[in-house]
């Protein structure tokens, strides 16, 4: 990495990613937080080791399905552009030398393999329609699938879930492998300017200021599917009232929540396979 970590960094910490430094709390107790005023060179660095990261991740969790699924991130220099897994790559391999920069229109700009077109159509008019989206998350989980087919939002039947509520939508106009442009736009206007969309019979999309924010939230909301799935098939789940969920989700989701709650995650891959970041 070639960040130069602040004064307030934790030296004994190598897995601490570039972009972290350390808050003191009144109690002498530290966190991780993002770190700010980053050069474009260091905040590549940054989106890059969390993207390799992030498909490493995706990949333990079971969310690879053959060459389907990919996760982008804008390039803070050429906001028009994106990195993206290279196609037909196993999650579980991907480093960050092994990620594509691609342009909104297609043009491989960075990378030794091609990109998916279904990534290139879905994700160049997801950044398109939401500016302030660094990072956008899709694929083929299991559950995220089986839960689409239902065509109905996510219920604030537990905690979890309230993340989600009032700000997710529903994308009902499946049309097979998304091909075109058109239909990725269709995808935009349908997530609003909510932090996921459930694209029918097909599965989850979530986006993010950060790459680790959308990864989580790609994560909490495939368990919440299987959440809801399983509590369907045993019965009828009980719904938190709507003050309750609004207020839950206000505590629990935004860009640094989202971003700190994939800290436990990112230890844990990069202490167990430093390779990622080659």
């Amino acid at each position: 990495m070639t960040t130069t970590p602040e004064t307030n960094t934790i030296p004994e910490a190598p897995a601490m990613p570039a972009h972290a430094s350390v808050a003191t709390l009144p109690e002498g107790v530290s966190l991780p937080l993002p770190q700010q005023n980053l050069s474009f060179e260091q905040e590549r660095e940054v989106r890059k080791q969390e993207l390799a990261a992030a498909f490493r991740l995706f990949a333990r969790f079971g969310f690879s399905e053959g060459v389907a699924g990919h996760i982008t991130a804008r390039d803070p220099e050429n906001p028009s552009a994106f990195w993206v897994n290279p196609f037909g790559m196993s999650f579980r391999q991907i480093s960050v030398s092994d990620l594509i920069l691609v342009d909104h229109d297609g043009t491989l700009l960075e990378g030794r393999r091609p990109v998916n077109n279904a990534a290139f159509c879905i994700h160049s008019e997801v950044h398109r329609a939401r500016p302030d989206a660094v990072a956008a998350a899709h694929t083929h989980s299991v559950h995220g699938k089986a839960f689409s087919s239902l065509g109905v939002p996510l219920q604030p039947i537990t905690q979890d879930a309230c993340a989600f509520y009032e700000d997710h939508g529903i994308y009902s106009d499946y049309r097979g492998v998304v091909n075109d442009t058109e239909e990725g736009r269709r995808i935009g206007v349908a997530l609003g300017d909510g932090k996921a969309v459930v694209l029918r019979n097909h599965g989850l999309l979530t986006v993010g200021s950060s790459v680790a924010e959308a990864a989580w939230y790609f994560i909490t909301m495939e368990r919440s599917c299987q959440a809801q799935l399983l509590a369907m098939a045993a019965g009828e789940p009980h719904l938190i009232d709507p003050d309750t969920a609004r207020m839950v989700r206000d505590q629990i989701s935004g860009a640094l929540p989202g971003w700190f709650q994939f800290r436990p995650l990112w230890d844990q891959i990069t202490a167990e396979e430093p390779d990622l970041f080659q």
